[in-house]
């Protein structure tokens, strides 16, 4: 699981910074989660494939989070893409979209499909052999939702000496790595746990951004191997979450910890404010395993 930081600051652009949008990879996936201004330039500058991506996810409809897809989308376009591009975001995100290609006369010569959100509570919005994606219901001034990016078991690894020992057949080779027992010709079972051992452990990702303190979605999140949770302001500006729909490092952390995940991201940063990395110092007060997020960034677990 790889993920690409391309912006992780609040409100307005600045000549060394980016607002919102990051790129995950997991499991031959690439997911584009929300879209602000300069995040096609950034997917230049990370090497990152634009035909690679045929999924963006928008948490909501606040311009740092997606000002930047209707130009992504006409640069597409301009590309000759031919393969569909699915967007998953609040009501609206057809409408606004869509006025600015038919304003522009910008129409794609490739499959645009809108899937648009209302749900209060969480749903399942993609899903394959591979990977499951569900929402987070997030508090912020507008309806807003995180995603929950999470694997599904992959096959069990054959032991292929054992396998050979025993004579099995190759034919039985996909059913014993889905988990069944082999029945020999001499009527012996031969049970799976010495035929195969366990897959890799599943990996997840949660997505929070943007959102008050809110233990609500702690349920949802819970075990995720990372969490990247927003964290707008420093104890200093804390008065200003409630009503700003956002969370502090230290609130981030609370949630982090409640959760037991495995590892937290802070980022969304204010741009008020000048070193980063006070973000981490305050948030380690509460949560050990900590990292800073910043533009063009790379983790990978």
């Amino acid at each position: 699981m790889k993920l690409t930081i391309l912006g992780c600051y609040s409100a307005t652009p600045r000549t060394f910074t980016n607002p919102t949008s990051q790129v995950l990879e997991i499991n031959n996936h690439i997911f584009l989660i929300d879209c602000g201004e300069g995040t096609q330039v950034e997917l230049r500058r990370n090497k990152i494939k634009f035909s690679r991506i045929k999924h963006v996810f928008i948490s909501h409809l606040h311009g740092d989070h997606f000002f930047g897809l209707v130009g992504l989308i006409s640069t597409f376009r301009l590309l000759k893409r031919d393969t569909p591009l699915h967007v998953y975001g609040p009501k609206g995100i057809k409408e606004v979209i869509t006025l600015q290609l038919k304003l522009s006369n910008s129409w794609t010569d490739y499959p645009l499909h809108f899937h648009e959100l209302t749900n209060q509570e969480s749903e399942v919005v993609f899903e394959d052999e591979k990977v499951v994606v569900s929402t987070i219901p997030l508090q912020h001034r507008i309806y807003c939702n995180g995603f929950l990016f999470k694997e599904k078991p992959g096959d069990r690894p054959l032991l292929i000496d054992k396998v050979t020992d025993y004579g099995i057949d190759k034919a039985y080779y996909r059913s014993i790595k889905k988990g069944k027992d082999v029945t020999l010709d001499d009527g012996t079972v031969v049970n799976n746990n010495e035929l195969t051992e366990n897959p890799r452990a599943i990996k997840s990702y949660a997505y929070c951004s943007d959102t008050k303190y809110d233990e609500a979605k702690i349920p949802l999140i819970s075990n995720a191997t990372v969490l990247y949770h927003e964290s707008t302001f420093l104890e200093s500006h804390k008065y200003l979450c409630a009503k700003t729909g956002h969370s502090s490092a230290i609130e981030a952390a609370s949630i982090a910890k409640k959760a037991n995940v495995g590892t937290l991201i802070l980022g969304h940063y204010s741009t008020r404010y000048d070193d980063i990395s006070m973000f981490g110092d305050e948030a380690k007060t509460i949560f050990d395993r900590v990292e800073i997020a910043d533009d063009g960034k790379v983790f990978e677990y």
